[in-house]
C-alpha cells in the first residue's frame, strides 16, 4: 500500500455517508442494469466472481461490492498511484485522475463493506495473472481510454469471462474517447462479442447467448412504466437501447458512517401549528368540536373552545352570562 502523503492524512480520507457522495460517473440507468444482470445470474444460478478494470473512487465497485455472493471474489484492477509505462497513458492519468489515489478508494469501499476486494495494483494487461481463465460471470471495463489499451482489455476478459458471463464497456460513445468506441465495435465484428443492450454512457454484451438475458431484460421492461427502450437491429442480431431519466435508483449500500440520529430515522411527518395544550388527539375531541388548523405561514383561522385556557374559558363564560341578564 502506498505511503499517506501530506494531502491524505487520515483526517483528510472520505468518509461518505452515501453513495451518491463518492465521486465519479455512475448514472441511474447502469446502476439499475447493473442490479439487474447481477440478480439474473443469481436467479439463474449462474456462477463466477466479479471483475472491474478501472475503479476511479470506487463508486461502481461499492455498488458490485454489494452484489458480491459468499465464497466469490471479487477483483478491482487500477493504476492508482502507480506511473504509466507510456508517455501517453501518463498524460491520460495526470489530465483526468490527478486526485486519484489508492488510499481514497480504500477509504470509501471501506466505509461501505468491512473487507477490500482483491486488488491488483499496475495496467490492467496484469489482470491475467490474477484472474484465472473462464471464472468471471461479470467484468465492468473501465480503464484506460486509449484504442490500443482498450483493445487489450477486451481480449483478456475474453479469456476471463465464461459463456454465461456479461461484460460491460464505459465510454463506448463518449466523444472525448473514441478508443473506446473503436474497441468496443471491433469486439463485435471481429472477436466475436455479442451485444445485449446500451445505455447512453456503457454497453452490455456477452460471448455467449444473448438470447436468454435480452429475452428476460425485455420482459422487465415491459413492466417499467419508468424506462424507455426500444429494439434496433445490428449486425444482424437485436440490440435493446434503454434510457431511465426520472427513474428511482435501486438499493446502494448503506455506509458505516451513516450513524446520526437524523440519518437513521425516517423524518417525521409534517403537523399543523396547534397552540399549546392542543395536543389531544381526534377520538378524544367531543364530536362536531372545531380542530384548530393553520393557515399559510402559520396563522390559526380557527381555534377550538376546547384547547383555550381555563382562565379564558370562564371569563368568556361568564361575560355571556352578563350580557343576557344585561339583556333580560
Amino acid at each position: 500500500m502506498t505511503a499517506v502523503t501530506a494531502d491524505q492524512s487520515v483526517d483528510q480520507l472520505p468518509r461518505p455517508t452515501r453513495l451518491s457522495e463518492v465521486k465519479g460517473w455512475f448514472f441511474t440507468a447502469d446502476q439499475l442494469l447493473f442490479d439487474w444482470f447481477l440478480r439474473q445470474q443469481q436467479d439463474r444460478e449462474v456462477p463466477g466472481d466479479l471483475l472491474e478494470l478501472g475503479a476511479y473512487l470506487g463508486k461502481s465497485a461499492i455498488f458490485l461490492g454489494a452484489r458480491l455472493r459468499p465464497d466469490e471474489r471479487f477483483t478491482v484492477c487500477d493504476l492508482f498511484d502507480s506511473p504509466a509505462e507510456d508517455a501517453s497513458n501518463s498524460k491520460e492519468m495526470a489530465k483526468s485522475y490527478a486526485t486519484l489515489t489508492r488510499r481514497a478508494f480504500e477509504a470509501n469501499y471501506l466505509s461501505f463493506h468491512e473487507e477490500l476486494p482483491v486488488i491488483v495494483q499496475g495496467l490492467s494487461s496484469l489482470v491475467s495473472e490474477h484472474v484465472e481463465a473462464d471464472s468471471v460471470r461479470f467484468a465492468h471495463i473501465d480503464a484506460s481510454h486509449l484504442y490500443e489499451h482498450v483493445h487489450g482489455d477486451i481480449l483478456a476478459v475474453r479469456e476471463l469471462l465464461h459463456d454465461r458471463g456479461v461484460v460491460v464497456m464505459d465510454d463506448y460513445r463518449a466523444e472525448h474517447c473514441p478508443g473506446v468506441a473503436a474497441a468496443t465495435w471491433q469486439a463485435v465484428t471481429g472477436h466475436g462479442l455479442r451485444p445485449i443492450c446500451l445505455t447512453g454512457t456503457k454497453f452490455y454484451g456477452t460471448w455467449g447467448d444473448p438470447e436468454p438475458y435480452r429475452s428476460a431484460l425485455l420482459g422487465w421492461l415491459a413492466g417499467r412504466g419508468d424506462i424507455w427502450h426500444e429494439v434496433q437491429q445490428v449486425n444482424g442480431a437485436p440490440l435493446v437501447r434503454l434510457s431511465a431519466k426520472g427513474a428511482k435508483e435501486p438499493a446502494h449500500p448503506v455506509s458505516r458512517h451513516r450513524t446520526s440520529e437524523a440519518e437513521r430515522k425516517p423524518a417525521a411527518a409534517p403537523v399543523d401549528r396547534q397552540p399549546a395544550g392542543a395536543a389531544r388527539s381526534a377520538a378524544a375531541r367531543p364530536a362536531g368540536r372545531p380542530v384548530a388548523s393553520a393557515a399559510p405561514g402559520g396563522v390559526l383561522r380557527r381555534v377550538a373552545v376546547d384547547v383555550l385556557p381555563p382562565l379564558v374559558t370562564r371569563a368568556l363564560a361568564r361575560a355571556r352570562q352578563r350580557s343576557r341578564a344585561a339583556r333580560g
